[in-house]
């Protein structure tokens, strides 16, 4: 049985983070804000996992029971790829959101990779069959059996389009590419250090690692992520990340905000 898992983490920090450099953090750092009479709730990678979403979603309703204020949840991208039910995804996403929630759905990189396979199935679209795209094709009925004997990249492109629901279309294309409430900034991946976010770079917010992850530099905001994998949700002063590996661990993760207060709701856990 899923249980729900709660750990009040206010300025904790993260023992592998620490590790990364051993330059002392000095830096006065933003103070955690969500307005009041508010609750938010942000999800990390998906990928495909319908079953953890599903769970989360159960969990993320129970916890909010008897709550009388606003909710909000945020989905920070890589809604579809390496796990096998990427359309199913979808398809809750846009047909059953969470009731009395308001809902913001970022852009990932995996999103934008197919995308970019639409618009362009040579080039550098033809990537995204390499990290995670097959399975996705699959979930749509698309080149099953076929994806190995390496058909022709502009036919698949075409059964992808005429298969691809007009409604997941539209869904993709409207994604945010960041969204910011009270102190906090939720982006995919992160973004560049010591630029403003009105003037990152698109390929920083979907793709950006260890230039993001290792510094320890105070952003106007408290950048909320996914996007690079660890055990742990990591929860530090500068940054939050909250992919765990869903697809592979089992471990779907929600960071819950609300006043001054971080805490996590995970599938996975006893």
């Amino acid at each position: 049985m899923i249980k729900l898992l709660k750990r009040w983490l206010v300025g904790s920090t993260s023992g592998q983070a620490e590790s990364d450099t051993e330059e002392k953090d000095t830096q006065v750092h933003v103070t955690p804000y969500l307005p009041p009479d508010r609750r938010l709730y942000c999800i990390g990678d998906i990928h495909g996992r319908l079953d953890l979403l599903e769970e989360l979603h159960a969990i993320i309703l129970a916890d909010c029971a008897g709550f009388d204020g606003s909710r909000i949840v945020v989905y920070l991208g890589d809604y579809i790829d390496r796990g096998a039910q990427s359309k199913q995804v979808l398809d809750l996403l846009i047909e059953q959101p969470l009731a009395c929630f308001e809902t913001v759905y970022l852009l990932g990189n995996h999103e934008h990779a197919m995308l970019n396979f639409l618009k362009n199935p040579g080039g550098i679209g033809a990537a995204w069959l390499s990290f995670g795209g097959q399975v996705t094709c699959m979930s749509y009925g698309v080149g099953v059996g076929r994806i190995r004997l390496n058909m022709d990249l502009d036919q698949l492109r075409n059964e992808l389009a005429d298969k691809l629901p007009q409604s997941h279309l539209d869904f993709l294309n409207t994604m945010r590419h960041f969204y910011t409430e009270g102190s906090y900034c939720f982006v995919h991946a992160g973004i560049r250090p010591d630029v403003s976010i009105e003037d990152q770079e698109l390929g920083d917010l979907l793709w950006i690692r260890d230039e993001f992850t290792r510094s320890r530099s105070c952003h106007e905001f408290i950048v909320v992520h996914g996007h690079t994998i660890s055990l742990e949700a990591e929860l530090l002063p500068n940054r939050i990340g909250i992919d765990t590996g869903a697809y592979q661990t089992g471990l779907l993760t929600a960071l819950v905000l609300e006043g001054s207060d971080q805490r996590l709701l995970q599938t996975g856990r006893d």
